[in-house]
């Protein structure tokens, strides 16, 4: 479903996730991934969510961090992703997280479902990515100089 979600992303060579990263992923002896399965009555899967833990520093606690939320198109309307999420939700309220963060393609027509359960788009925050040969770049300065700075 990870490909299926990159295709409807309009991004489908971008995706390079293996069925074996994935499972190393999630059931490594320390796992830093979780995930969640949506599926219907006959017990085929219709949705996923894949989260981590981040960490507010201003709040003082962990926080998830919704990488990716995919329901098919045709389990769409059925509740599963409201389920989904309804379900970190109540992993942030048992754990004492404060927070549940994503980030959503600005033309994902999804922004009017996550409107209606009280989320609020976060404009204010630009993302930004490194990725790449500008990765590599400011990687190499850090072997390049000493880790810590002596005033």
């Amino acid at each position: 479903m990870v490909h299926e979600l990159a295709d409807y992303e309009r991004a489908p060579e971008q995706c390079h996730l293996t069925e074996e990263q994935l499972t190393a992923a999630l059931f490594a002896p320390a796992p830093a991934l979780f995930g969640h399965v949506a599926v219907d009555p006959a017990d085929r899967p219709i949705g996923f969510a894949l989260w981590f833990l981040n960490f507010s520093t201003w709040e003082g606690v962990h926080g998830i961090y919704l990488e990716d939320l995919y329901v098919r198109p045709a389990a769409r309307g059925t509740g599963a992703g409201r389920l989904l999420l309804a379900t970190l939700a109540a992993i942030c309220v048992e754990r004492g997280y404060r927070r549940l963060d994503w980030w959503m393609l600005n033309w994902n027509p999804a922004a009017r479902f996550y409107a209606a359960i009280g989320a609020a788009p976060m404009d204010e925050w630009v993302p930004y990515r490194l990725a790449g040969a500008a990765l590599q770049g400011l990687a190499a300065q850090a072997t390049a100089a000493p880790t810590r700075a002596d005033g």
